[in-house]
This record gives C-alpha cells, sequence and structure tokens, in this order.
C-alpha cells in the first residue's frame, strides 16, 4: 500500500518525465518469469522476489499505463494514474493484452470521433481557402507586374528619343557625315552645305510643326545626309529614324528596334497564353507600337515643348500592291492626327514618284521637298572638298568643269569621281554604265523578233520612243546649259510622256528602275546627266530609228495576226458557189427579214456519158 501511494506520488511529481532506476527494476522483476528469476537470483532470492512480485505487478500495470497515455498528452497522465486496478490475474492479463491501449483512450477521450460529412466539410473548407488565398495572390503579382511591365515599356521608349542614339553614329559612319557634336572638325570642314539644309535642321529640331513631310528626289543626291546630319547637331534629341523594307515583318521589327519597342515579346503572360504574341498580323502589331509611341509623345510635349520626330528612309522600297497600299495609309493617318495635335513630325524619305501618289489622295497637312542636283557653282565646290578630303589637294577650276560636263551634279557621282586617280576615266565608265543599264532594259529587237517576247517589246519599244522624244526635244530648247546653273535637261510632262509611249501604265516602272525620273512637279526628264547622255548616244547610233520603226510595226503585225480570224470555204475549190439574198421582212416579224445563203454545186454527168 505505502508503495503504491509511493508510485502515484511519483508519478504526480513528474509529469511526462522519464522513470527513475527503482523504478525500472521494479518494472523488469515484475515481468520477469519465475524460473528465470530463480535462475539469476539463485534459492536465496526467490524469497524476497515472491514478496516483492505483487507490488512490481501493480508498478508494471501502473507503468505501462502511464506510458501508453502519455503519448496523448499529460492532461490524460492523471486518470491512468487513479484507474490503476488491484492485483488480480484477470486485471493483468488484460491490461497487458493488445487492445489495453485502445480501449484506454477511448475511455480517456470522453466524447464521440467527428462523423465522416463534418470530416468532408472541414477538408473541403481548407482546400476552398487555400485556393482562395493562392488565387488572390497570383491575382494580384499579375495586375502589378502588368502595370510595372506597361510603365517599363512607356519608359524604354521614352529613353529612345533621348540624347546619344547610337544608331546615328552607326549612320554617320555609313553616309560619311561627321559625328556626333564637334568632335569631328575634318569631316565637318569638307561636309557639302545644301540650300535645303536649313529647312531640314528646322523640321527634325522639332522647330517646324504643324506638318509632315515628304522629301523625294533622285537616287543619289543627298536626301539621308541631310537627315543625319541635321540629326548630328541635336545629338538625335527627340528623333527617331530607321529604314522601310518591304516584308512588313521586317519593317516592323525595324520601327520596335528604332522606338526600343519589344511588341509585348518580352512579357511574362505570353507563356501562359495559349496563342503567342506574334500570332498576329504585322500591320496590328505597328497600330500598337503607335498607340505606345503616342502616349509618350502627350507625356514628352507636356515637359519638352516640341514634338517628335519620326523619319522612315527609303519609302520607296515598300511594295506597290495591296499590303504596302494599307501600310501607307496606317502611317499616313498617324501622321495626318500627330501633326494637327502638334505631338509627332512624320518625315518620309523616297526617291520614286508613286509614293507621292498614295499620300497626295489623303493629304491635308503634308509639305513636298524636292532635292535635286547641285548647280554648277556648289556642284564644283563639292567636287574640290572631296578632292581635297581625300589627297588633299586642290583641284583647279579646268578639271572641275570637265568633271561637271560628264556627270553633273549628282553627289554620288562627284564623290566617285574625286576618290579616283584618273577623274576624267572614272566620269566615262560612269556614264557606260547608265548606257549599259539602259540597254540591259530596254533594247529592242528589230522586225525579226519572235511574237513571244511582244509584251517585253512593247515595254521596251515605249521607253525607247521616250528617250528619243527627250532628245529630239533639246532642238526646241533655248539652251540646254547655263553658266551658273549648268546642266537643263529637257522634261517632258507626265501625261504628255504617256501620249507619246501610248500606254499609261509604263512610266512608273521605268521610275523604279531609275531610268527615267518624275520629279514632284509630274516632270519627265531622265534620271541623271549621265543617263541623258547615254540617250545621246544610243539615238545618234546609225540606223537607230529605222530599227525603231522596224520593232514598232512587227509589234503592230503581230497585233494584227492576233486579232484576224481565217475563214476557209472547200465548196468553192470544188467548184460550187453561193447564192446570197436579203429575206423581205415578214408582217409578223420586226426588223428586217434576214440573210439566205444557198450552196449551189455543179451537176454530175451520168457514167454512161463518161464512159462513151
Amino acid at each position: 500500500m505505502l508503495q503504491r501511494t509511493a508510485w502515484r506520488r511519483a508519478v504526480n511529481s513528474r509529469p511526462c518525465q522519464r522513470l527513475t532506476a527503482t523504478e525500472t527494476r521494479c518494472f523488469s522483476i515484475a515481468l520477469r518469469p519465475a524460473n528465470q528469476s530463480r535462475e539469476q537470483s539463485g534459492p536465496s532470492a526467490t524469497a524476497a522476489d515472491a514478496q516483492r512480485r505483487p507490488c512490481a505487478l501493480q508498478y508494471a500495470v501502473a507503468g505501462r499505463r502511464w506510458s501508453s497515455y502519455r503519448q496523448d498528452g499529460c492532461a490524460r497522465r492523471a486518470y491512468a494514474t487513479r484507474s490503476t486496478p488491484g492485483p488480480s490475474p484477470s486485471s493483468q492479463e488484460s491490461s497487458t493484452g493488445p487492445g489495453a491501449k485502445d480501449s484506454s483512450r477511448s475511455e480517456a477521450s470522453g466524447e464521440s470521433e467527428p462523423s465522416l460529412g463534418r470530416k468532408m466539410f472541414e477538408s473541403a473548407a481548407t482546400t476552398l481557402a487555400s485556393i482562395v488565398v493562392l488565387g488572390a495572390g497570383f491575382a494580384i503579382a499579375a495586375y502589378a507586374y502588368h502595370k510595372f511591365y506597361k510603365m517599363i515599356v512607356l519608359k524604354k521608349m521614352n529613353n529612345a528619343f533621348e540624347p546619344g542614339d547610337p544608331v546615328l553614329e552607326l549612320a554617320a559612319m555609313g553616309k560619311g557625315v561627321p559625328g556626333s557634336g564637334a568632335s569631328d572638325p575634318v569631316s565637318a570642314a569638307h561636309w557639302v552645305q545644301r540650300a535645303e539644309q536649313s529647312l531640314v535642321d528646322d523640321i527634325v529640331a522639332g522647330r517646324e510643326w504643324g506638318h509632315y513631310h515628304l522629301i523625294i528626289g533622285e537616287k543619289g543626291t543627298g536626301k539621308s545626309s541631310m537627315l543625319i546630319d541635321a540629326m548630328r547637331k541635336i545629338d538625335g534629341d527627340g528623333v527617331a529614324m530607321f529604314e522601310a523594307h518591304a516584308d512588313l515583318e521586317i519593317f516592323r521589327i525595324r520601327l520596335g528596334k528604332a522606338l526600343d519597342y519589344e511588341f509585348h515579346e518580352d512579357y511574362i503572360g505570353s507563356y501562359f497564353s495559349e496563342r503567342g504574341p506574334r500570332d498576329t498580323t504585322a500591320l496590328l502589331d505597328i497600330e500598337r507600337a503607335l498607340n505606345k509611341l503616342e502616349k509618350v509623345a502627350l507625356k514628352r510635349r507636356a515637359r519638352v515643348g516640341k514634338p517628335l520626330v519620326v523619319i522612315i528612309n527609303q519609302m520607296h522600297l515598300l511594295r506597290d500592291d495591296e499590303d504596302g497600299k494599307d501600310l501607307i495609309e496606317l502611317l499616313q493617318q498617324r501622321a495626318e492626327a500627330w501633326a494637327a495635335a502638334n505631338l509627332v513630325t512624320m518625315v518620309f524619305n523616297s526617291d520614286d514618284y508613286w509614293v507621292y501618289e498614295r499620300l497626295k489622295q489623303l493629304a491635308t497637312r503634308m509639305e513636298v521637298l524636292s532635292i535635286e542636283d547641285l548647280p554648277k557653282t556648289q556642284a564644283m565646290a563639292a567636287l574640290q572638298k572631296y578632292r581635297q578630303r581625300y589627297f588633299g589637294e586642290t583641284l583647279n577650276q579646268s578639271m572641275a568643269d570637265q568633271v561637271y560636263d560628264r556627270v553633273g551634279g549628282r553627289l554620288t557621282f562627284l564623290n566617285r569621281v574625286a576618290k579616283s586617280s584618273d577623274m576624267l576615266a572614272t566620269c566615262d565608265r560612269i556614264v557606260e554604265v547608265e548606257k549599259t543599264w539602259f540597254l540591259n532594259q530596254c533594247w529592242i529587237l528589230g522586225m525579226e523578233m519572235d511574237d513571244d517576247v511582244m509584251d517585253q517589246q512593247k515595254w521596251a519599244s515605249a521607253a525607247m520612243v521616250l528617250a528619243l522624244a527627250l532628245v529630239d526635244k533639246e532642238d526646241d530648247m533655248d539652251k540646254t546649259y547655263d553658266p551658273l546653273i549648268g546642266h537643263v535637261l529637257p522634261t517632258i510632262k507626265m501625261h504628255k510622256a504617256q501620249e507619246v509611249m501610248t500606254r499609261a501604265d509604263f512610266i512608273r516602272e521605268l521610275d523604279r528602275l531609275n531610268l527615267f525620273t518624275i520629279t514632284s512637279r509630274a516632270d519627265v526628264r531622265a534620271s541623271s546627266v549621265p543617263m541623258h547622255r547615254a540617250f545621246k548616244d544610243i539615238c545618234s547610233e546609225p540606223g537607230f530609228r529605222k530599227h525603231l520603226e522596224g520593232t514598232i510595226q512587227r509589234i503592230a503585225d503581230i497585233e494584227s495576226l492576233g486579232r484576224t480570224r481565217e475563214l476557209v470555204a472547200k465548196d468553192l475549190v470544188l467548184g460550187g458557189k453561193y447564192d446570197i439574198r436579203k429575206l423581205a421582212a415578214s408582217s409578223w416579224s420586226s426588223g428586217d427579214g434576214g440573210i439566205e445563203v444557198v450552196l449551189n454545186q455543179p451537176k454530175e454527168e451520168d457514167d454512161s456519158k463518161d464512159s462513151s
């Protein structure tokens, strides 16, 4: 009794702790079999063990229950110690059985387990709460990223109009204009200043607003160089420039590079979308980029007070088809709206006349700037600057006059001649190259040509007729050369040129091939002075006019054969004849009675007569 009381005190005083060595020894003695105790302790310890066994059993049973309930928490420990049974064999067997632990837990719980429905409801509530928390977290993060991404897009596009654009340096190196700033005084000293440069400077610097501009002129007259030089003077501040292309996808990429816009290709939300950001047309992407540009222009207009400038170079590279027309219309609509609001000044640069025709249809705020060859005095000064730059020598006046007489005031020709050691030979090669180009495209084949090449020969003969008309018009001009202005090339109005060629659809293609030029005033002339010299050489060849007339006659004969239908009457060959008479009109029919055709064949003689 005293030992059991000591056990309870020990348990109550040390909750949730390990047993002492004495208690552990009592448990081991209680659980030890009788024969094992006698063998290990001997005869002398048998009596003492028998006296201690009942008490040890009580300790063992109580210890097992306590250790079992100890796993459920210290709150159930008191119940285990109070319900310690007496040393009866039945209680010992039941307490040491395999179901003692589960029965003790069910008795100690004091309440029944939750039902299956309640468990399902708790699991569903937990899952729903987790989904709501995760969904709300993702939604907030996605919205924050979306807003942040839009802010970054506008910031990147705004940085594209900041000073120091590397595209300006690359373009300056390619065009040979001075570098940005005043760091290249040598190149600036040899730079050719045109009369139109001041107006271009005002346009690019944002001092000329309220309009959008089309710069048109022949290839090699210095249009792009003037634009780049104007950008150099302001270090590209507020200006973006890129080259056009016939493929709209490439045009889209170049526009994005100039504006530093990725068309949402770097947006992380595209990873989770079924359709990628490029599964659309190029025109829609260009429209999206222009929408972003409009937002940037609004903010910059409020901060700086002047519009942005976007330059699209080489607009003539666009195809003259439905896609090209749609792109030009899209750009012109934006240019008109932005020019009215003083947000963005669009500048289009083109070599061909057809771009002007497309823009002219919807133009209300467009200004046209025509760039032509330099007059004689400026051309000779430019040649002397080029020669001084490349060879460090001063060109005499006589040599400069001879060079101008051969190639005129085209800057690209003057630059090529100035780089050569033998300038006059280079001039002759330029004229020969232009002549070869024209002959390869437009030479006529004469009376012996095959009918399969008739369509190409129509185009070639029309070009030759126009070239001959330009050469013949020199005889009607008062002068073809001015001491101050230089060459005065003969021109024909565009509608008269179409009348001379008897075709209205050939002249624009000739302009694209740089054989003829259509100016902004719709005047048609040779594309350059070397090309006009080539016209004169070709038309002055012996027998050229007769050869041209023979080609035209052959074309007419082929067309006449195509319009002629052959009717063969075999009955006339056999000796028959047709009686054709007009029928009288009947009372019940309206109009003429018609025509009756009767075949009369000769009568065949009898065989008997033939035999006789």
